[in-house]
This record gives C-alpha cells, structure tokens and sequence, in this order.
C-alpha cells in the first residue's frame, strides 16, 4: 500500500511517499513560504516524479500537532480533501513524535521541543525500544524549565531534537548539566518519509472527523471560555 505523507506543522513543508518499509520519495523545504500555495503543486510534482498515480494512495498521514495554527489547519484541510476524494482512510501522527524520530541511535530519552513563547514549550518524551519509537510521557505544553526539572528525575541522557531546542539550551544544560544533549541541524528537520512510516500501522480515521491536535486554545478561544465561564 502507498501512503502519502504531509507536514506542515512548522516552517518545514514536507511530502512523502511509502510503500510498506520504503521511501519512495520526499520532498522537504525548510523556508518561511506560505504552506497553502505550495502543498499541492508539491503533491503532484512527487507523485508525477515518482511515477505514481494518485488512485494509488491506499491512506493519507498527516503531522497533526502542535504545531503553527496556520500550518496545521493546512496540512489537515489538504490532507481531509485528499481522503475524503481519493476514499481512503486519514491517519494523524504527532508532530513531537515525528521530531522525536530523529533520535533513533541515541541511547537515552529524546526530548522533541517546539517553542511556545514566554519561557513554555511544546514537549513529549520518548525512547526507541527495540527499534521501535515508545512514548514515555505524553506530549504537552508547559514551561521550559517545569520541564528540565521534570526531566533531571530521571537521571539519564537527554537528547533534545528541534531547531527551537537551541532557545531554551541555556535552561536544561543548567538543570541537567551533562545529561543535557542537542541535537546537530541535521537531525532537526523532520522527514516526511518517517512520517508515513509512523502512520503505516495506525487505524484510520474518518476525514470529516479528523481534526488538529493543537495541545493549547488559541487566544481567542481561551478569551471566550473565560468570558463564558460559569462563576
């Protein structure tokens, strides 16, 4: 089965194409363009390159948060749209997990961080396990150095994986000191490809159901349940 891959949940625009354990393809920019002008002229440029028919996609994956607001409602608008023509299951992988999946050799915990603003991040935890991806804590949104304090329990290596970990390096290499490790740029941006692969086993959902996981309210949603909440 051929699964179509898209990322959009931050300045990187990704597509990918899988077939069982292989890549096919990918493309993958990491530029601040406008996603929506882009994600499908890039579908189809990968589709016609890798010789694929788009009645060939048997499922759809996509990086559905946290992430950009903009960039996420993209991916999953264009992702839907696909499904729901192509009638095809829609699968969402996390886009921390996708990060995190960088971090396959390391041998220790893996810490994918996206910035939130004002001293938080976006966060989870994992470790591989047999060659396979595990989560350890769940993904959430909380400061950054609640965080390293939460991490140094544990007492082991810490590999910390995205571009925006470089932020808030002073803060965990002062909690965890040695056991507080980055990265290289060359790990930091997220493959579509192992998204696909990330997804191949998952249930799919049904498109009009599937939905952002933005891990936080947007301002204006959070201003609206303050203001209706019941006293």
């Amino acid at each position: 089965m051929k699964i179509l891959a898209i990322d959009t949940s931050t300045n990187v625009l990704g597509v990918g194409i899988v077939n069982h354990e292989k890549v096919i393809g990918e493309y993958i920019t990491n530029i601040k363009r406008n996603h929506s002008t882009r994600v499908l002229p890039v579908i189809d440029f990968l589709l016609k390159d890798c010789g694929i028919d788009k009645s060939e996609i048997g499922k759809i994956v996509v990086a559905n948060g946290p992430g950009s607001y903009t960039g996420l409602r993209i991916g999953v608008t264009i992702g839907k749209t696909l499904a729901w023509t192509l009638k095809v299951p829609i699968v969402g992988v996390s886009s921390l997990k996708l990060m995190a999946a960088s971090g396959r050799y390391f041998p220790g915990l893996i810490s994918p961080i996206m910035d939130a603003r004002r001293g938080n991040v976006f966060t989870g935890l994992y470790k591989y396990e047999d060659q396979k991806l595990m989560l350890v804590e769940e993904d959430k949104h909380r400061s950054a150095e609640e965080w390293g304090y939460r991490l140094k329990e544990y007492n082991q290596p810490v590999l910390f994986v995205g571009d925006d970990s470089n932020i808030h390096k002073e803060t965990f290499t002062n909690i965890l000191l040695n056991n507080a490790q980055f990265a290289p740029s060359s790990l930091n941006t997220a493959k579509p490809g192992e998204l696909g692969l990330l997804g191949k086993d998952l249930d799919g959902e049904e498109a009009h159901l599937f939905k952002p996981n933005y891990l936080r309210l947007t301002e204006a949603e959070a201003k609206w349940r303050d203001e209706n909440r019941e006293v």
